[in-house]
């Protein structure tokens, strides 16, 4: 049976690796498309971490709403601790490492979260739900 830092550190590997792609599929409209190089930044690892315990105390709570209430309602929440750990980072090493993609874009709140990307993640905010679920044996 997995330790519950194990299984933390297992979804901070789904939401690295689900970062990557993100960032490969979405730079690849850049440059034409050839190349899905996508990249993530280290301390992701302790804030993807953190989906096992958002996972662990919400699902209890609103594991039976309608999938679209339980995106919206998590995509909320990720983008609202998105930015508290921007602005963490930003006050412990001077800027969150995904501020300078963010900066100048429309849509962007105090820098550190983009509110075009509330789809992305509504839906991705599921693909972690089944994830945690797998990881969680629930």
């Amino acid at each position: 049976m997995l330790l519950h830092l194990e299984r933390a550190l297992l979804m901070a590997s789904v939401g690295v690796c689900a970062e990557i792609v993100f960032t490969a599929v979405g730079d690849s409209r850049k440059n034409g498309g050839k190349r899905l190089i996508g990249y993530s930044y280290v301390w992701m690892i302790p804030i993807y971490a953190l989906l096992y315990p958002g996972f662990f105390f919400l699902l209890p709570v609103i594991g039976e709403w309608a999938w679209p209430l339980r995106a919206a309602f998590y995509a909320a929440g990720i983008m609202v601790f998105e930015l508290i750990t921007g602005l963490i980072l930003r006050a412990a090493i001077g800027e969150a490492p995904w501020e300078p993609e963010y900066r100048g874009k429309p849509r962007t709140v105090a820098g550190l979260v983009r509110l075009d990307y509330f789809p992305a993640w509504a839906a991705g905010s599921l693909v972690f739900e089944r994830a945690f679920r797998l990881i969680a044996g629930v």
